[in-house]
C-alpha cells in the first residue's frame, strides 16, 4: 500500500495485551465468573489474544451489531448463545469512536442480567465520541485516522497484519 504508516508495531500491541490482561486479572480475582464477548469482526484479534495473557478463567463469545445507514438504529445481528445471567460480562472490541454500539452492548447485556459489564477496547478514538459510555481498560489512544491490520480492515481486506497503521493522506 502507498504512503501506508505503522501506528503501533506487533511489539507494542502484544505489550500492551499483556498488561490490559495482568489489570483485568487483578481486578477480577475472586469475583465469580466471567463472559468475555468479543465484538465481531475486529475484535476477534485483540480478544484472542487478550485471553490467551490472563489467568482468570473466562468463557467466550461472540456478537455482532449492525447500523440501519437510514435511521442510524442499531441492532444485533448475531446475539450471544452464553447465559450471562449474574455473571460478569467484558464486552472486547477493537475500536470505540462514537461509542454508540458500546453502549448499546452494555445496556443489551444489563438487560439480560449481568452482573457486572465492563468494556475493553484496543484503540480508544475518544475525538469521535458522541455518548458516554466507560470504558473499563484501554490499549491506545489514538487519532481519527482510518486504520488497517489487527482486524482493523479496508473491505475486509488487511486484517491479518500484525501491526496497525494508516494510510498518510
Amino acid at each position: 500500500m502507498e504512503n501506508f504508516k505503522v501506528m503501533c508495531s506487533e511489539k507494542e500491541i502484544q505489550k500492551r495485551i499483556k498488561e490490559l490482561a495482568e489489570e483485568i486479572d487483578e481486578n477480577y480475582e475472586d469475583k465469580g465468573d466471567v463472559v468475555m464477548v468479543s465484538v465481531l469482526k475486529g475484535g476477534v484479534f485483540f480478544t484472542v489474544d487478550l485471553m490467551k495473557r490472563m489467568k482468570t478463567p473466562v468463557t467466550f463469545d461472540t456478537v455482532q451489531v449492525s447500523s440501519e445507514a437510514s435511521n442510524d438504529a442499531l441492532n444485533i445481528k448475531k446475539d450471544i448463545d452464553a447465559d450471562v445471567q449474574g455473571k460478569n460480562v467484558i464486552v472486547v472490541e477493537d475500536i470505540v469512536d462514537s461509542g454508540r454500539s458500546l453502549k448499546y452492548l452494555k445496556d443489551h447485556f444489563q438487560a439480560m442480567g449481568a452482573n457486572n459489564v465492563e468494556i475493553a477496547v484496543l484503540m480508544d478514538k475518544s475525538e469521535k465520541r458522541e455518548c458516554d459510555v466507560d470504558i473499563n481498560y484501554k490499549g491506545f489512544r489514538v487519532p481519527d485516522k482510518f486504520l488497517l491490520g489487527y482486524g482493523f480492515d479496508q473491505d475486509e481486506k488487511y486484517r491479518n497484519l500484525p501491526y496497525i497503521g494508516y494510510i498518510e493522506e
